[in-house]
């Protein structure tokens, strides 16, 4: 096993704060890429409902 214990593992010899920290913003990025990707998939989706059901009344 590469760690010891738990507490190696975490600390990652000394580069525990740099490791755990990338990781931190590459999971919060990709969050927010696919948030704001649904919530553009939404936003589109309802103009487009709008404009059909406009369309259809004509």
């Amino acid at each position: 096993m590469a760690f010891d214990n738990l507490t190696d593992f975490f600390e990652m010899g000394r580069h525990g704060v740099y490791v755990w920290s990338v990781y931190g913003f590459s999971t919060v990025s990709l969050a927010l890429i696919t948030w704001s990707t649904l919530s553009k998939r939404h936003q589109i989706q309802e103009t487009l409902r709008k404009r059909f059901l406009r369309d259809k009344t004509i």
